[in-house]
């Protein structure tokens, strides 16, 4: 018998050879049929879990406990448990959840985005990428109509130009003919008159040496009429007088070209509604909404927490009323901590896109970003502070911003350092935000709405992309006990606004045009301050006296 190849045989019993074997053991990793599973079991030199094939590899190793697989997920702490790690009492009061069940609704996440890629994104792609070609063929199509016009433009005025100096020289001609025929006549008149001396010197000599007296006693002297002189003629000549050439004015009599326009829209490619969901599924808050992880921080009454921003399942950014950025992780461990580079307190933090801390400092009036280790300052304003900052979906900065004075506030939007837009005024011309030091939380949704929580306008104001104002939310009809005083503000992949309620110690939430869906206020909450919501949506709370930052859970779990 010829020895197998792997690749070409079908897959058989580990012990038996038997094809097509339908069960699996995960830790020795060998096909069994459903006879030998016995057999196999009966080998208590070391552990066995025997599964179907199907589910192979469903159930990893513990990480912390050797030789133990993890059967469970913790939802709380985001990491497959085993059952050891149960009885540890590590996970006490924690969701436990079988491992097969989070697979597969994970599986269902990734198979949504795997459709949405498939269907609509990744076509959409080619079909703006099929599109470059046609508008470089435009370009190049366009560029020489336009060599064409402005050649044909330079030749009409170098004829104009022909024409004018050919001008100017039959001018000067003609000038010339004119002046030869004064100087001509003044010529002969002059020469006429020199023959007449000449005559009238031969006359005298011709007297003198002659004893004639007749001869003597006819002449008549003309010197008295010679001694008159003929009038001088004076004559300007001509002169050329060129005009200064004048670069400006020659671009400017010779046209110019329109500028050339490079608009990029943020949104003007749109995913169509076929195929695969073009946002996350509608999901349900949960009536009681909970307390996931609560993380212990070093701020307190003496430095109170202030912001907290999400990067990572794992991690939060926090900033109170220190000089000090600080990384935290879920488990209450300082990661990371990065003094400003004023050495001065920051009002806000937030982080972008590509998971880099942006920070404001109105002390020195600057916007600043840590890469890595290293600080750069982004923004530096005139005139202007910057206070409370968020990071957009298409990686813009805006900022929320008061004068020194504190006579004025904007919302300013910023691509890099370059200003692109300016949200100030309403239609009325009268101004959206107060101006004072209070706190102003900013948040873009995912309309492009950017939400500003105005702590002493007792408001939330929205406006739209364009910086119209769309509504402004000043609490629910029913009465509270005390005022409503906005401080951190956030928006969730559902488009909804949620605002701590500062005075009252609950969290609104609000759909994205402005109606009041319901309180969170049953997490023993005090002194909310900043807000931020991970990719599950799961809300984070900073407790700015108690230094707490709590995670809480309300929406339907997926």
């Amino acid at each position: 018998m010829y020895p197998r190849t792997w690749a070409q045989d079908v897959l058989r019993c580990h012990l038996c050879e038997t094809p097509g074997p339908p069960m699996y053991c995960d830790i020795c990793h060998i096909h069994l049929c459903k006879a030998c599973v016995g057999e196999h079991l009966s080998d208590e030199s070391k552990e066995h879990k025997v599964v179907t094939f199907k589910k192979r590899g469903f159930a990893p190793e513990c990480s912390n406990h050797s030789k133990k697989f993890c059967e469970l997920y913790c939802e709380q702490c985001n990491i497959p448990i085993c059952v050891q790690c149960v009885s540890s009492g590590e996970h006490i009061g924690h969701k436990q959840v079988e491992i097969l069940k989070t697979l597969q609704s994970k599986k269902d996440v990734l198979q949504r985005d795997l459709d949405e890629l498939e269907k609509l994104i990744y076509p959409k792609y080619q079909e703006i990428a099929s599109n470059i070609p046609d508008q470089k063929a435009d370009l190049h199509k366009n560029s020489k109509k336009l060599t064409t016009a402005l050649d044909k433009h330079g030749e009409d005025l170098h004829r104009e130009i022909d024409i004018a100096i050919k001008k100017l020289k039959s001018d000067v001609d003609e000038m010339e003919s004119k002046h030869l025929v004064v100087l001509d006549k003044q010529e002969n008149e002059i020469k006429h008159i020199i023959s007449e001396i000449e005559h009238s010197i031969a006359d005298l000599k011709k007297s003198l040496n002659s004893n004639d007296v007749s001869l003597v006693s006819t002449y008549k002297s003309r010197v008295a009429e010679f001694r008159i002189l003929p009038p001088k003629l004076t004559v300007s000549l001509p002169r050329f007088i060129p005009q200064k050439i004048n670069k400006k004015k020659i671009y400017q009599q010779i046209g110019s070209l329109s500028a050339l326009s490079m608009k990029t829209e943020e949104h003007g490619y749109t995913l169509g509604s076929s195929g695969a969901e073009s946002s996350p599924p509608d999901r349900p808050l949960i009536d009681v909404p909970r307390i996931i992880t609560e993380i212990n921080t070093e701020y307190g009454e003496s430095n109170k927490l202030r912001s907290v921003s999400y990067l990572s399942d794992d991690e939060v950014w926090t900033s109170g009323q220190d000089n000090m950025l600080r990384l935290y992780n879920l488990h209450s461990k300082l990661v990371k901590s990065i003094q400003t580079k004023s050495g001065k307190i920051p009002e806000d933090i937030a982080v972008t896109q590509s998971g880099e801390l942006v920070y404001t400092d109105p002390n020195d009036r600057t916007v600043n970003i840590v890469k890595n280790t290293q600080i750069q300052t982004v923004i530096r304003l005139q005139g202007w502070k910057p206070l409370y900052v968020c990071s957009t979906s298409s990686g813009d900065l805006l900022v929320f911003m008061i004068t020194v004075a504190e006579k004025q506030a904007k919302v300013v939007r910023y691509s890099g350092s370059t200003e692109k837009q300016t949200i100030q005024y309403d239609d009325k011309g009268q101004p959206l935000y107060s101006s004072d030091t209070y706190p102003k939380f900013i948040s873009g949704n995912k309309n492009l709405d950017i939400c500003v929580a105005d702590y002493i306008a007792c408001a939330v104001v929205v406006v739209n992309q364009a910086g119209k104002l769309r509504f402004i939310y000043t609490g629910p009809p029913s009465t509270t006990k005390k005022p409503f005083n906005p401080a951190g503000i956030t928006t969730d992949s559902q488009g909804r606004i949620l605002t701590a309620d500062f005075n009252n110690h609950r969290i609104h939430i609000l759909d994205q045009d402005g109606q009041f869906l319901r309180y969170i206020d049953n997490c023993h909450l005090q002194d909310m301050f900043g807000l931020c919501v991970d990719t599950r949506d799961n809300l984070f709370v900073t407790e700015p006296t108690a230094g707490k930052v709590k995670k809480i859970q309300y929406y339907m779990s997926l």
